[in-house]
């Protein structure tokens, strides 16, 4: 099974799922001077790496947003059937697909979509009932990888040039 269900004083981990964190977005409005910002909360998962959090080398944490398929698709942001043929495929960067499960939604994890988070206020969260589930090995490094492609790849500005008569 891709999650696990921790017990409630199990210590933060990477791959954590996180209900009503609180975070603030920036908008910017065309025509406006300046961005303002916007408070929110939503579901996040952690994605700082495990070893640095057990070590407690972190004090602060990075987490993507995580959102409901049925929301991105209702809402017209995505097409179901792109969420079918392309995300749940993992061949779409800066998108993870999460499958339901007990506690956990069909959803999508955000991962240009981040946020740096002070670790006590995901401590205080997983404290309060917040944990819905872990993601567990080998889907947490599977994530972990689909992270790193996403921001790890290097691409050309341009195709490379070829001889038309090759």
């Amino acid at each position: 099974m891709i999650y696990e269900h921790p017990e409630p004083d199990a210590p933060l981990t990477q791959g954590d799922i996180i209900t009503g964190c609180p975070l603030v977005f920036w908008r910017h409005d065309p025509g406006q001077p300046d961005p303002r910002s916007v408070q929110s909360t939503a579901t996040v998962v952690v994605l700082t790496q495990a070893c640095d959090l057990a070590q407690a080398k972190a004090g602060r944490t990075l987490a993507a947003v995580v959102h409901q398929v049925r929301f991105l698709v209702d809402s017209g942001l995505l097409k179901a059937a792109t969420i079918r043929d392309q995300v749940r495929a993992h061949r779409v960067y800066g998108w993870y697909f999460l499958p339901a499960g007990p506690g956990v939604d069909e959803s999508l994890v955000d991962l240009r979509d981040l946020h740096t988070l002070p670790r006590s206020l995901l401590e205080q969260l997983i404290r309060a009932g917040h944990r819905t589930a872990r993601i567990a090995t080998p889907y947490r490094e599977h994530l972990a990888q689909h992270f790193t492609t996403t921001y790890a790849r290097i691409a050309l500005p341009e195709p490379y040039p070829t001889d038309p008569d090759i």
